[in-house]
């Protein structure tokens, strides 16, 4: 259920926190107070699509904050640990945030999430029906829909294992027709590719290959100045008449003669005979070095022919030498799975023939089912309706079966017919009924479903509009009923309605400031009366009406849900 709502510059609204109970809460007011307002804010929590015409005039962004209460959290926990979004306590707090920049900021138990996981998780919480709501019921293609919710386990189980089913037939076909549409395609790829892989395996490239022959090709350029370099500093060290190392070899001898004389020649000393033995090992590593100097006239052309290899390969594949190899392995991988060949077009047209039967089968099974379901829900539906003084409606539940024609929900085609006088045929529901009508068969739909849907909060919005009398009464009496399962919130103008409510908020709207707010009241007893009064008689109270409104006040205690 709905615990609490914090809305924050949201259209009219400046700053509005209301605290909701179980059972059924209606929102009553004047025209234009807000009411629907609310609604939409709970509609925008829940995933509804936003808009930066929502934020409040002269505000940056909206705000809006929901505490819910979950019974059966088991579907909602398996949609959010998708997410990674942990859920205690069987509460979750969702936050939405729409910025006058167009950005929009989604959380659910304080993480960030996306507006279609938001939605995912609202569809659980919040049930929203209004006025446009009918229209669902004027959509043919949507029955089929209500019928298969509506449906017992065994239905939905059947549908599930038909759509994967389904679904396998689906992609199996569609790959034979790329199959058979992109052979020649397929064909001129496999040979790019194939060329591409034996250019890449030829060149027998190397991790650490190029920076190698980089090192190498800068040695081989620079022979010259290498060479010279060695010499001279054998020369300095060694040669003739210089004589360095044995001029510091006599200048260490001179040294550690006297270097117990003093620590500070001793200090010395050390250097010295470090400098000697160093420049020593310096000396025998400049001979060697020239030792194994070596010019090879061909190897600076063998290196950089083999840099102009690596250097066309990385222009075409990669930007270095590992990039190129690992294209080369996805290519090979590619190359490994391609098998375009009769064989292959043989198997996919076998699997798809195997596949095809699956599904028919399963797509018979969950038409049988609907069958059965659609006997059931004719049933209760006449239940509701003559609960709803619709006593000489007959609903029915049509199934028209095509076994050539399989979609993602079978091979039927659902549509509900009425007739709504004795005497006459039945006729398509989306061409006969009226608005009210309508209104009081998506009430009888409702009243049917909240028993299974398990949905938290079913809201209704101004559902009742157009009707009056015994027929209001009867509206009143099933929106208890379906309070009894879910939480619901209703926005009304029917005292009928009002009276049976479990809680009574009070929406009215005042302008200060040249600023137009709406604010939020729970009524008490005495305050219920009041305002069930001015709904019965308009703006004016008198004492007739009120003493109407305690009557229905009245009535609805000794018998909830009647008046």
């Amino acid at each position: 259920m709905i615990q609490e709502l914090f809305i924050q510059d949201f259209a009219i609204i400046s700053e509005l926190h209301i605290h909701f109970k179980e059972g059924m809460t209606v929102l009553t007011g004047e025209t234009g107070a807000g009411k629907s307002i609310i609604i939409d804010a709970v509609s925008l929590l829940v995933g509804g699509r936003g808009s930066t015409d929502f934020i409040r005039e002269q505000a940056d962004r909206l705000r809006i904050e929901g505490s819910f209460g979950v019974k059966k959290p088991q579907k909602i926990a398996r949609v959010l640990s998708d997410v990674g979004v942990d859920m205690a306590d069987d509460q979750l707090i969702l936050q939405r945030e729409i910025y006058r920049s167009g950005r929009n900021s989604c959380r659910i138990n304080g993480q960030l999430v996306n507006t279609a996981t938001l939605r995912e998780v609202g569809k659980y919480l919040v049930d929203i029906h209004g006025q446009n709501e009918h229209q669902e019921l004027m959509q043919a293609s949507r029955h089929i829909k209500l019928l298969d919710e509506y449906g017992p386990d065994g239905l939905k189980t059947l549908l599930a294992r038909y759509r994967e089913a389904y679904e396998t037939y689906r992609q199996t076909a569609k790959t034979l027709d790329e199959f058979q549409r992109n052979e020649q395609e397929y064909v001129q790829r496999m040979d790019m590719l194939q060329f591409q892989f034996d250019e890449i395996a030829a060149a027998q490239l190397t991790a650490g290959e190029e920076e190698a022959l980089l090192e190498e090709r800068k040695k081989l350029a620079n022979f010259q100045k290498i060479a010279a370099a060695l010499q001279n500093s054998y020369d300095i060290l060694q040669g003739e008449p210089l004589q360095t190392i044995d001029k510091i070899g006599l200048a260490m001898e001179a040294m550690e003669s006297i270097e117990e004389l003093d620590e500070h020649y001793k200090s010395v000393s050390e250097m010295l005979k470090t400098s000697y033995y160093t420049l020593q090992e310096a000396a025998a590593d400049v001979s060697s070095l020239q030792d194994t100097l070596e010019m090879d006239e061909g190897r600076l052309e063998e290196v950089d022919n083999r840099l102009d290899t690596i250097r066309q390969l990385k222009r075409k594949y990669g930007d270095s030498v590992a990039a190129v190899l690992a294209y080369a392995g996805e290519i090979e991988k590619e190359l490994s799975s391609a098998v375009f060949s009769g064989a292959r077009l043989e198997e996919l047209q076998q699997q798809l023939l195997q596949q095809k039967e699956t599904v028919h089968s399963l797509a018979a099974d969950v038409t049988a089912a609907r069958r059965l379901a659609a006997e059931r829900l004719e049933k209760d539906m006449m239940v509701q309706l003559r609960e709803l003084y619709m006593a000489d409606t007959v609903f029915s539940v049509q199934i028209v079966s095509d076994s050539e024609k399989i979609g993602p929900r079978g091979q039927d085609e659902v549509a509900f017919f009425i007739s709504t006088n004795i005497g006459e045929s039945l006729k398509p529901l989306v061409k006969i009924a009226s608005g009210g009508e309508l209104s009081r068969m998506m009430l009888a739909l409702k009243t049917i479903f909240s028993k299974s849907q398990e949905i938290t909060s079913i809201v209704f919005d101004e559902v009742d509009t157009g009707v009056s009398g015994r027929v209001a009464q009867a509206i009143a009496e099933k929106i208890h009923q379906i309070a009894e399962n879910s939480q619901v919130l209703c926005i009304t103008h029917l005292p009928q309605v009002a009276a049976v409510a479990d809680t009574q908020y009070y929406i009215r709207k005042e302008v200060s400031g040249n600023r137009t707010k709406t604010f939020v009241q729970e009524l008490d007893e005495a305050e219920r009366a009041e305002e069930i009064a001015r709904m019965l008689s308009g703006s004016e109270v008198t004492a007739l009406t009120l003493e109407h409104a305690q009557e229905l006040l009245a009535m609805a205690k000794e018998k909830p849900g009647t008046v």
